[in-house]
């Protein structure tokens, strides 16, 4: 019997599928990485006996990045980013040991098929799958194939069915694409990203940004936002003149018409025009017309115009949407949302998902009315031979799906519907009148049939005055004429809806990555979405376009962006060269970057112009070890002190608040200590700026704080107050903060587990002395005698946290108490130190414990 590995992009769509092939009768377990269960089940693989083991990965399972010292900003020129530094792939998530679990579940399996998400980046998916997977598999010698691909665009049983008996195989064209891409973004961003932002963030202190980010495709993306803000900006307002008249149809109601020549720039001409009508006491009909109109349909829904209705008209950004849209798609609400395609093929079965929506309680009467008339074949679209277009594939209610879920979900339905139902028809009459020598119109429309705006009402044709049935020659009273003096008005900033469609237009991104570079802009502050979700750029963005202008408008401009898209689709459709198109685009980046070097002064003069250099930014907060003079704070990100005397800026950690320590002095180099938090109940730990900086130890890393310093007599290093090793992760140390009385709390010194203990003690101290059965530092307890928790009103305990009786009574348990070592019985913890870390620079200390929580109460922050 053969045994057959199938993996899916994420969990809940193993599930799905897996629930599907095995018709219920499948039998579940999660696998080792705690994070996607595999389902396994019997059947048949190409007509013999097979055993089937579903799971999935969690997204990407590795990562492009640069090895070693290339990876650290002071060390390497960014020019050597092009070309000379070797790029690695990693575990995207190191934490899910996803390479590990994909091993452990394929080894020994005959076959794998492969239901990753059908777009180029799951055929990239795919391939990292293979790597990981096809080492370990039975190793055939007959030629046989054993990689099988399955492609699909809904999780419905007509769907998974029909591609479980089409197994294909995976296109290593598109995930050459998709390597392309991230070694072209990775190689470039992080050259100009990390040039510019070391250049300016070291000299101006008030660009409210940690990172002066660039990016082949975000920058233009900004572009297009600033471009629009200096259109506002240099926009002059023109004074204009409308001639505006009135007749009379009888007695109680009259007509507005529509000057023909619409307006004049010149007010003596406008006066002229006026002169020659308003003494005229009646307006002759010069012609009528009455014609039938259509307003078509929509086009089939595809992602980009998914993304600009649901900015445009839901409110939600396009990263949010596209999240959401995803969820509906993996709970089996809607077809695969990433698609370019807005055609239906011929052989789609429109009526299906057409069927599930008639007996919804929203639109079941119009979609029992096209299904016994029939359906109206979709307008033509563009196929771009991806996936079908956007489309429902089962009813849903908005208790069951909830908020912006079922706002979304309920436009793709109308949507759908309005695709296979009629056009709107409606009769346009038109009358034509002469007042002197001056004509002008008045226009009407009134609905023959609705079509398809009954189920999309927002695109009815708009109710209007119906206009009175006049014949050529028939004469109105003129009730007045009238001069209105109005003036143009400039654009408006973008919308996230109008931006998506100059990124479309220009080849910028993808529809998958599309929301991706909005958002970028927007969490980088080069951009702020104001009401009604318009992008105004903001002081950095500008300068930081204007700057790209001014020594290299192709770095902003989407053209050269554009360009590289087509190259990248050609290695896609297997008409370029992978290697070819990556060496000539980082060639022709290189060449750019050491222009934008050589000739940074050119920005340089623009940013002078809108920001402060960093001695005149901030508020004096500690003083410098060098001069003992003050430094400024400076907390606009990044977050860091200044000393101007020295000329010297020191990095703080970001989100959290700094604060001075007790005006406290670090005894290696006297700075002043300061107090980085994160919030009352987070943790907080205090740092010297200098050791922070340039670590003094070598197991110290770069912006580590006090609770990493292994100073062997520093009162505020790890050395004195660590108590053992993390609960949660491997490499880190649970440390004493000495300033959380009384609510104190001991955290580790990598990972955001925060544990809260003995509350309401009055000193809480490290001890010399270590448990004699995990190692870990015992801690000495004061208690106030009218709220002491100890037994007999004690007032003073010494113990480890882990281990002793008491302590444990002490302590709150907010995760999987029977974990704790006392539940546990005897003898289970000898050999599992908890050392803490008490310990000299460069040797290992005492191996984690294999429990995953303590008595500890941990939570994540």
């Amino acid at each position: 019997m053969k045994t057959v590995l199938m993996v899916a992009e994420k969990p809940s769509l193993a599930q799905s599928i897996a629930r599907i092939l095995s018709r219920g009768s499948m039998s579940s377990r999660k696998g080792l990485n705690g994070a996607c269960s595999v389902h396994e089940y019997s059947g048949a693989f190409e007509g013999q006996p097979a055993r089937f083991k579903m799971t999935s990965v969690c997204g990407h399972v590795m990562t492009l990045d640069f090895l070693g010292k290339y990876n650290k900003w002071d060390r390497v020129d960014p020019a050597e980013l092009f070309s000379q530094a070797p790029t690695e792939k990693k575990e995207a998530n190191p934490k899910l040991s996803m390479v590990k679990f994909l091993q452990v579940e394929g080894r020994g399996c005959d076959c794998i098929v492969l239901w990753l998400d059908c777009d180029k980046e799951g055929e990239n998916i795919c391939f990292e799958v293979l790597d990981a997977v096809l080492p370990v598999m039975k190793q055939t010698h007959s030629g046989e194939q054993t990689v099988f691909r399955a492609r699909f665009s809904s999780i419905t049983d007509t769907d998974i069915c029909a591609a479980m008996a089409r197994l294909g195989e995976p296109d290593h064209n598109e995930a050459l694409s998709v390597d392309a891409r991230q070694e072209l973004d990775l190689r470039i961003g992080c050259a100009f990203t990390r040039f510019q932002t070391k250049y300016f963030q070291g000299k101006y202190g008030n660009l409210d940004s940690s990172l002066i980010s660039f990016g082949p495709c975000q920058t233009p993306t900004l572009g297009f936002c600033v471009e629009r803000h200096d259109k506002i900006q240099s926009f002059k307002p023109e004074t204009y003149w409308v001639l505006q008249a009135k007749v009379d149809v009888d007695k109680d109601r009259s007509l507005l018409l529509d000057w023909d020549r619409v307006r004049v720039f010149d007010r003596e001409v406008a006066q002229m025009f006026l002169n020659m009508t308003r003494l005229e006491e009646e307006a002759q009909v010069e012609a009528t017309s009455r014609k039938e109109k259509a307003k078509q349909r929509p086009l089939a829904l595809n992602t980009v115009e998914m993304l600009r209705v649901a900015s445009s008209a839901l409110g939600m950004g396009p990263q949010h949407a596209m999240q959401t849209a995803e969820r509906l798609y993996t709970q089996g609400y809607i077809s695969y949302p990433r698609t370019e395609t807005t055609h239906y093929p011929e052989s789609f079965d429109l009526k299906g998902p057409l069927r599930q929506q008639a007996n919804h309680p929203y639109w079941a009467d119009t979609v029992k009315r096209l299904l016994a008339e029939g359906l109206n074949r979709p307008r033509k679209g563009h196929d771009a031979g991806d996936h079908p277009p956007i489309t429902p594939m089962k009813s849903a209610t908005e208790a069951e799906l909830g908020g912006e879920a079922w706002r979304l979900y309920e436009y793709i339905t109308r949507h759908f519907i309005a695709t296979v139902s009629h056009d709107c028809k409606y009769l346009q009459s038109s009358v034509s009148f002469r007042i002197g020598p001056e004509r002008f119109t008045c226009t009407g429309k009134t609905v023959i049939s609705p079509g398809f705006t009954e189920i999309m009402p927002w695109q009815s044709v708009p109710l209007e005055e119906s206009l009175p049935t006049c014949q050529k020659g028939d004469t109105l009273a003129v009730a007045e004429v009238k001069l209105l003096e109005k003036q143009t008005s400039p654009p408006d900033y973008l919308t996230e809806a109008e931006l998506i469609t100059l990124m479309e237009k220009h080849g910028i991104g993808t529809d998958a990555s599309i929301p991706v570079h909005i958002n970028n802009i927007c969490q980088r502050n080069y951009v702020v979405v104001e009401s009604g979700r318009r992008l105004k750029p903001t002081n950095l963005g500008i300068v930081l376009v204007h700057g790209y202008y001014k020594i290299d408008a192709e770095l902003v401009l989407p053209t050269i962006r554009s360009a590289v898209e087509k190259q990248l689709n050609l290695i896609a459709q297997g008409r370029a060269d992978f290697r070819q198109v990556l060496g000539h685009t980082l060639d022709v980046f290189k060449r750019k970057f050491h222009y934008f070097v050589d000739s940074i002064a050119g920005m340089d003069e623009l940013m002078e112009v809108s920001f402060s250099p960093l001695a005149a930014t901030g508020k004096p907060l500690s003083r410098c070890g060098k001069c003992h003079r003050f430094m400024k704070y400076i907390q606009a990100k990044p977050s860091r002190l200044h000393c101007s005397h020295c000329d010297e800026t020191y990095t703080l950690p970001q989100n959290g608040t700094i604060k001075l320590y007790k005006e406290l002095r670090c005894p290696l180099d006297d700075f002043e200590l300061v107090l980085w938090s994160s919030g009352s109940r987070g943790k907080s730990y205090p740092l010297c700026p200098y050791c922070s900086n340039h670590p003094p130890f070598r197991d110290m890393k770069k912006g580590a704080g006090c609770n990493e310093c292994t100073h062997p007599g520093c009162q505020h290093s790890l050395s004195m107050l660590g108590v053992g090793q993390c609960v949660e992760c491997e490499s880190g140390v649970l440390v004493l903060d000495p300033t959380s009385g009384p609510k104190w709390r001991v955290a580790c010194n990598r990972c955001s587990v925060v544990a809260h203990c003995f509350e309401n003690a009055h000193r809480v101290r490290v001890s010399a002395e270590t448990c004699a059965a995990c190692e870990a530092a015992l801690l000495d307890v004061d208690f106030n005698k009218a709220k002491s928790p100890l037994p007999g009103n004690g007032t003073q305990h010494t113990g480890c946290v882990f281990c002793d009786p008491i302590f444990q009574e002490l302590v709150e348990l907010k995760h999987a108490a029977s974990c704790h070592p006392m539940h546990r019985g005897p003898g289970r913890r000898q050999g599992r130190g908890r050392g803490r870390g008490r310990r000299p620079a460069g040797k290992p200390g005492p191996r984690r414990p294999k429990d995953k929580m303590s008595a500890l109460a941990a939570y994540f922050v």
